[in-house]
Order: C-alpha cells, then structure tokens, then sequence
C-alpha cells in the first residue's frame, strides 16, 4: 500500500515538471509577442505617434527664416453716393449713384533678413526633433522590456499554477491513502487532520494561482494586443550568459553617454535654454525684404476704368517698443523652466543610476543563486527519494514525505523565478545602458523551446 502511494506521488511531481517544461504546438514565442508589441502596445504606440509629431518640429522651425508668399485677390461690385458740383447751376450740386466693378490682385513675398526670434525658433525645431527620436528610441528600450517582464511573470505564474495543483493533488492522495488505512486500523486521526489541514491551505493556494494567472495573461494581452495562448517554456539547461562589461563603474559610464531616455532630457534642458533666448528676442527689431506685385482695375471711384499694375521692391523693419510686459514675463517663465528642466535632469538621472545598480547587482547574483537552487531542486528529489525508501523501512512517517513534497516545491518555484528574474534584469540593465537592441530579444528567446 505505502509502495502504491508514493509511486503516484512521484508520477505526480515528475508530471507537473515535465508539463512545466514542455512547450506546446502553436505557442507564442517571444519574439512574436515583441513584434505584436510594436503593432499594438498602445504606450509603445502613443511614443511611435509623439516621434512623427516631432519630426515636424524641425521643419517648423526652418519655416520662420524661409521666404512667406501669399497672394490675394478681390472683385467687388460698388455701389456709391457722389455728390458733386452741377454743371448746370452755378453752386449748386448734384447726385448720382455710379455702379461700377473693382478688382485687385496682389502678390507679396516676405523674406527675413534678420529675426533673431525665427533663428531661436529654428535651433530648437532640431533639438525637438531630436528629442523626439530619443524618447522614441528610449520607447523601444521599455516595450522591450515590457514584453520580456510580462512574458516572464506569466509564465512564472503558469509554473505556479502548477506546482499548486499537483501540490493539491498530492494531498488529495495522501488523503485517500490515510483514509484507507485508518479503516484498516492501520493509520491515526492525527495523520488524517495534518493531512486535511495542508489539503485545505492547498486548495487556498490553488485558487489564488489561478487568479494569478489570468491577471498576469490580461496584463501580456494588454502589451501584444491579443490573447497570448501557449507559451514557450525556458529549456532545463539553461545557464546565465556571460556579461561583456564586467564592474558597475563601465556600465555607469555606458549609461550616462548612451541611455536614450537621459539623452532625451538632455535635449529637453537646451531646448528650455533657447526658449529664453527667443524669448529675449521680442525686443529686437526685425528686418525683412519685402517684394510685390498688385493689378487693379478701377480700384476706387476716382480711378474708375482706369487699370494699374504696380511692382514694389523695398524693406520694412518692425521696432517693439512695449508689450505690456509680456516680453520680461515670457523670458522670466522661460528662465524657470529651464531650471525645471535641469532639476528634472538629475531626477532622471538618478533614477536611470538606481535601475541600472539595482539590475547590476541582480545579473552578477543571479548566476550564484540559480546554481544553488537547481541543486536544492537536486537535493529535493534525491530527499523524497530517500524519504520513501524511509517509510517502506518504518523510520519515516507521512509527514516526513509530506515535508520532503513542501521543500522541493520550493526549491522549484524559487529556481523557475530565479531564472525569469535574471532574464528580466538582464534586459533592464541593458536598457538602462543603452545597449539595449532588438538581438537582446532573440538572445533571450534562444533560452526557450
């Protein structure tokens, strides 16, 4: 009977493993959740739409120093009121309501020649639009990351979905057993309430894991824009790569020069910095060529059937003299937002500092840990091993096996997050670097079958 038992309860953990490992036909592999994320993640999305929005802002800004040609045109049908001298009696006057038709056709271009506003205005167009491709660029690096997370605590949550359920299931065994054998006298009360109690919480644990693992799924569906199905399974062999850089100090180094996101803010305080300039500029005069060309033909009543055509080549210059106030109060607000924009520089760059030590230290501990527990994993099995071969003995009771069950439980959910986690901190550290590219993925989706 207690040979029966724990034949099931070993086929029961060995299943469990393999089903965690296996991967199934049709599974989403992660770089098709990655390529479904840059269609679909509507925060990946939102970044693409704010990149096209900036391109044109250099375009915007050549426009205020390139020439402006408008051209208009009028037809009027008039109707006036002329009163003028009698022809007839002297001093007397007459009136006479004359109809006629006007028209007027004028072309006019407008060439800066000196705008310091339109100069300002123009520099920071390109630093808009390169800001712009930054924080696209730095959009990249997050959906990147967003994929690779949300793949990985769902497929963390589907590991503990399933060592819940043969962790029930077990239970559910030792039950049936100690029922039989408290019938044949065989068994104790004590044994079949432990039994009942650790069936209980695992029932508990069951549901919560399965509550788990829709949200987790809903979160990934939320990123690739539709439902994930089967997912690929990490391979049992796998290993933590070998880093490239090694010390914190040249990852520090690689983040400040290359970190798209601190790149992006960089830009953002030299735009606040021209934004003062151009504000100063409302008190600078403005010079401009100015070229026309106008036809007319009975413009006004006294020039009635008469046509001109009139060419005019010259320049006009426009002095501010007051605003209201406006131009000091403009280049004041400009001033504080570049300080905001500063302040909000080494906020950025503290946080990016604090992400790429936090995954640093992840990555380098990672490797040590994950060997320790897959030989916890080895030492779990070779227990229950020795744990039955105990009971058949007589040295060992249920609980004993029951306890041996719990730790390699453990030891398996410890090492299969262990293994995300490491996955996970690896792409953040490269993203928090700089050295995050669309290779990161494939290299990471090679780890899984």
């Amino acid at each position: 009977m207690t040979s029966i038992r724990t034949s099931r309860l070993r086929a029961l953990v060995t299943g469990a493993l393999l089903a965690g490992a296996a991967g199934s036909a049709g599974a989403i592999t992660l770089e098709q959740a990655y390529q479904a994320a840059l269609k679909n993640d509507p925060v990946f999305r939102m970044r693409y739409f704010e990149n096209e929005s900036g391109k044109e802002n250099r375009i915007l800004g050549r426009a205020q120093l390139l020439p402006q040609i408008s051209a208009s045109h009028s037809f009027n049908r008039n109707i006036t009121d002329r009163l003028s001298p009698s022809s007839l009696v002297q001093g007397a006057t007459q009136l006479d309501h004359p109809r006629y038709l006007s028209r007027s056709s004028v072309v006019q271009l407008r060439q800066p020649l000196f705008n310091v506003e339109g100069i300002q205005r123009y520099r920071q167009g390109k630093v808009q639009s390169e800001q712009a491709e930054q924080a696209y660029e730095a959009g990249l690096d997050e959906v990147s990351v967003r994929v690779v997370s949300a793949y990985m605590d769902a497929l963390f949550a589907e590991d503990q979905l399933a060592l819940a359920r043969v962790q029930r299931d077990a239970y559910v065994e030792h039950q049936k057993v100690n029922t039989r054998l408290f019938q044949l006298g065989e068994g104790t009360r004590t044994d079949m309430l432990e039994i009942q109690a650790r069936l209980d919480l695992a029932e508990a644990q069951l549901v919560e894991a399965q509550d788990n693992v829709v949200a987790v799924r809903n979160t990934l569906a939320g990123v690739i824009g539709a439902d994930p199905g089967s997912l690929d399974q990490l391979a049992d062999n796998f290993r933590p790569v070998t880093l490239d850089v090694g010390s914190f100090e040249e990852w520090r180094s690689l983040a400040l020069a290359r970190n798209n996101t601190l790149a992006a803010t960089r830009l953002g305080v030299e735009n606040a910095r021209l934004d003062i300039n151009r504000n100063r500029a409302g008190h600078l005069p403005r010079v401009d060529l100015i070229a026309s060309y106008s036809k007319s033909d009975s413009e006004t009543l006294n020039y009635l059937g008469v046509e001109t055509t009139n060419r005019a080549l010259g320049f006009q210059i426009n002095f501010p003299i007051y605003s209201g106030g406006s131009v000091n109060a403009t280049t004041r607000q400009a001033a504080a937002n570049l300080g905001r924009a500063q302040a909000e520089l080494d906020v950025r760059s503290n946080e990016i500092l604090i992400e790429l030590r936090r995954a640093h230290d992840l990555v380098l501990s990672s490797g040590r840990k994950i060997d320790a527990l897959v030989k916890a994993v080895d030492s779990g099995k070779l227990l229950m091993t020795a744990t039955e071969q105990s009971i058949k003995g007589g040295v060992r009771i249920n609980l004993d096996l029951l306890n041996a069950q719990q730790q390699l439980f453990t030891s398996q959910r410890d090492l299969a997050q262990a293994r995300y986690s490491y996955l996970v901190g690896l792409m953040r550290l490269r993203a928090a670097a700089g050295t995050l590219a669309p290779e990161s993925i494939r290299e990471i989706a090679a780890f899984f079958r």
